[in-house]
């Protein structure tokens, strides 16, 4: 969505530049607002002209359960009193783009079919830094729709070796 990605924006690069020294930090505590704000049922508890900004301040704040430093805090009620809580998923993902920008890296989501152990997904997160070329921040989401194998999300780049995925290609040369 082009908008959210337009009013995102400038509240992300305000947050980072504001954050410089302590961009780990910041991180945390964003992702957990972001989780808060992208529930359907918040974001129509904050949308009722009955509630105040205090109120929606006081339920994402304790939702969160993330100590927010006063930055954080401040962050948060600028927000609310901006009306762009529903943006905050989108600042988030901007933010950590600007981040990993910064340090070289980029985030990668692995869909798999099954949970994979942490020895396997060390092993696997070398192979795919060395695939993409450049650190990776990953994240594991299981997909049973897979049947096996894994599918990785870098950015705009997408390595499928599903067994989902082999048996479409299958498919699309059987029917050709």
């Amino acid at each position: 969505m082009a908008e959210l990605a337009t009013i995102a924006r400038p509240y992300a690069e305000a947050l980072y530049k504001s954050a410089r020294n302590d961009l780990d930090g910041t991180a945390l505590w964003l992702d957990a607002l972001a989780a808060v704000a992208g529930n359907a049922q918040l974001l129509q508890f904050a949308g009722s002209p009955k509630v105040t900004d205090q109120q929606v301040f006081d339920v994402v704040a304790d939702v969160a359960k993330a100590p927010l430093p006063e930055n954080g805090k401040n962050f948060l009620r600028m927000v609310i009193e901006n009306g762009r809580l529903p943006a905050l998923p989108e600042i988030a993902a901007q933010f950590r783009a600007l981040k990993n920008a910064q340090g070289g890296s980029s985030d990668a989501v692995v869909y798999s079919a099954f949970p994979i152990a942490p020895s396997t997904l060390g092993e696997v997160t070398q192979t795919l830094e060395k695939r993409f070329g450049r650190k990776l921040n990953v994240t594991v989401q299981e997909d049973p729709s897979l049947i096996g194998g894994i599918r990785v999300v870098v950015g705009d780049e997408v390595l499928d070796t599903s067994v989902k995925a082999r048996l479409e290609q299958m498919k699309v040369a059987l029917t050709a």
